[in-house]
């Protein structure tokens, strides 16, 4: 055989033999050495609780736009860039980490029964959907670095007992822009948050619920 082709043809083999990720290079990036969650300063209290048929509040998962549909940790550079932290990443994507701090912060500062939507199959009750619409490091000002924490509610009441909507928004400095840093203070910013939500809620005029029956 020529000896140009038959190089050839050990080349062939020789690629032939690679696995396909490495040729098209689909080698999982290397998890980072750590991942960041949300926690609520107090665990929450969760004593028995009975509600009334369409009493309960079921809290949903906040839907987010693209720059949140990720496990990392957006920063906006200005008014119509975005970027992102190279190694802060959540456990999981923010909507579903606040939505459970929501859960727990309105269970331990209200006497409300929450749900989980996977739990209302039969008494969904009130209803609270939002948009968390930002959850980032804001970067514009490069002298005001700072945390920004933005959640629209929408409350649905039972029976037909019409929406009620409000803006929860929280800012607040941020002291380096690593991820530790960050994510600490984006973890204080969705606890005020959560807070604020848990008030209006108290605030609502809403049935309230009872302790269980022994």
């Amino acid at each position: 055989m020529n000896p140009i082709m038959r190089n050839k043809h050990l080349l062939l083999a020789a690629v032939l033999a690679l696995p396909l990720s490495a040729c098209l290079g689909l080698k999982p990036p290397k998890p980072p050495a750590t991942l960041f969650t949300l926690t609520a300063p107090q665990p929450a209290s969760l004593p028995a609780r009975r509600a009334a048929a369409g009493n309960a509040v079921t809290i949903a998962v906040p839907t987010v736009p693209a720059t949140l549909q990720t496990v990392r940790i957006p920063v906006q550079t200005s008014a119509t860039e975005f970027a992102y932290l190279k190694h802060g990443q959540w456990m999981e994507t923010p909507n579903q980490l606040f939505a459970r701090l929501l859960s727990d912060t309105v269970s331990t500062r209200t006497n409300m029964v929450v749900l989980d939507p996977r739990q209302t199959t039969h008494d969904p009750g009130h209803r609270l959907t939002g948009q968390l619409l930002a959850f980032d490091l804001d970067m514009t000002d490069r002298a005001n670095p700072h945390v920004h924490v933005r959640y629209d509610a929408a409350l649905t009441l039972a029976g037909d007992g019409g929406v009620n909507t409000r803006r929860f928004e929280v800012t607040l400095p941020v002291a380096a822009q690593d991820e530790h840093s960050v994510s600490r203070a984006l973890n204080d910013a969705a606890n005020q948050v959560a807070v604020q939500v848990a008030q209006w809620l108290a605030s609502l005029p809403l049935a309230g619920t009872a302790p269980a029956a022994p």
